[in-house]
């Protein structure tokens, strides 16, 4: 057997467990989160953060916002936020590149993550092009076609400016075209004009291919498109002045938490002082406090600087894609989204 089979064979075995994304119509987490809201520590947190949330979508003049940063994504919750724009559960969403790009995105090309059962030395993985999320794998060989589709894409329009929503609903527009899965985040938020913001967007495959058609236009000496990050920032605050009432769903922090708290601020700064702050927001996250970082502040630090009301918010220090399914469940199963009217903010745009 040649090496080049041996390697196969051990690629095979190692990429051979798909990772299964949560339904979370499948199961009623009601009752197990009315009982948590009678514990202690993270349990009674998590039973008011859902609280919070169903709150948001019986507010009638609430805007959801959903943040997303880390990998809960890959790691089986790609479903699980599908399902909250099927469902109208959230109405704008600002996320990592990783996130929309190299794990929505990539299912919905057709790819898939999976379970790392056996995490053999990292050297052996990149001799067979394996890509590991703590304990989910990647094929590389696989994400290397995201980035040549993102290629093709940008080649594919007119080379002028484009904000990262406008480009991620060009991503949209294309799985529905060629795409090989509905229950794609991307797909649905394009057919349900949800806008998709992700202000640190070359962080991720999608960065690859833009690389890729700028200099490839360069050499040819023809324009290319380009990503305007001020746009993001102008597009999504425009969003927070004409909604009013804002709530935040945010897993993780990063980039996506700063940015989307940063809106109102914004907007005073554009001359709207009416603009209230975020009325809502929960934050699941496992970052320490005590480094000062962004990512890991509280959203009472954020009251602070004028971006969150401290009356409706609450910290959860946990591992999201633990915690995330008792709370989506919950408030599906509630169902206060089934008389929320839809916002299709993605429509306020002249793309």
């Amino acid at each position: 057997m040649t090496d080049t089979k041996i390697n196969d064979t051990r690629k095979a075995e190692l990429l051979s467990t798909k990772v299964a994304h949560i339904d979370i119509r499948t199961f009623d987490a009601r009752p197990i989160v009315d009982a948590m809201k009678k514990m202690s520590f993270t349990s009674r947190d998590l039973g008011r953060a859902t609280d919070i949330y169903n709150q948001m979508l019986g507010d009638k003049d609430c805007t959801v916002v959903l943040v997303i940063a880390g990998s809960t994504s890959a790691g089986g919750c790609m479903d699980l936020y599908a399902e909250l724009v099927r469902s109208n559960m959230v109405d704008c969403i600002v996320a990592t590149g990783a996130t929309i790009v190299d794990m929505d995105f990539f299912e919905g090309l057709g790819h898939q993550h999976y379970q790392a059962l056996e995490v053999p030395d990292d050297d052996t993985l990149r001799s067979l092009y394996i890509d590991r999320i703590y304990d989910t794998y990647i094929d590389e060989e696989q994400l290397q076609h995201v980035d040549h589709t993102i290629f093709e894409i940008a080649e594919s329009l007119e080379p002028k400016a484009y904000s990262s929503r406008a480009f991620i609903r060009e991503m949209g527009k294309y799985l529905v075209e060629h795409g090989k899965k509905d229950n794609s985040l991307v797909k649905l938020a394009y057919e349900h004009d949800v806008p998709i913001f992700c202000p640190a967007f070359v962080d991720s495959s999608a960065g690859f291919g833009l690389v890729k058609h700028q200099v490839d236009r360069a050499k040819a000496g023809k324009p290319y498109l380009l990503l305007d990050a001020i746009a993001d920032f102008r597009e999504l605050t425009q969003i927070k002045i004409e909604a009013g009432t804002t709530g935040l769903l945010m897993i993780g922090g990063g980039v996506p938490k700063n940015f989307v708290q940063d809106t109102v601020v914004c907007a005073e700064i554009l001359g709207h002082e009416d603009v209230a702050v975020h009325k809502y927001a929960v934050q699941i996250t496992v970052a320490d406090v005590r480094d000062g970082a962004c990512s890991s502040s509280t959203l009472q630090e954020a009251a602070s600087w004028g971006k969150v009301n401290t009356a409706i918010e609450q910290m959860v220090f946990a591992e999201a894609g633990s915690v995330m399914p008792l709370l989506a469940s919950d408030a599906w199963h509630r169902g206060l989204w089934k008389d929320r009217a839809k916002r299709k903010w993605a429509t306020i745009f002249a793309d």
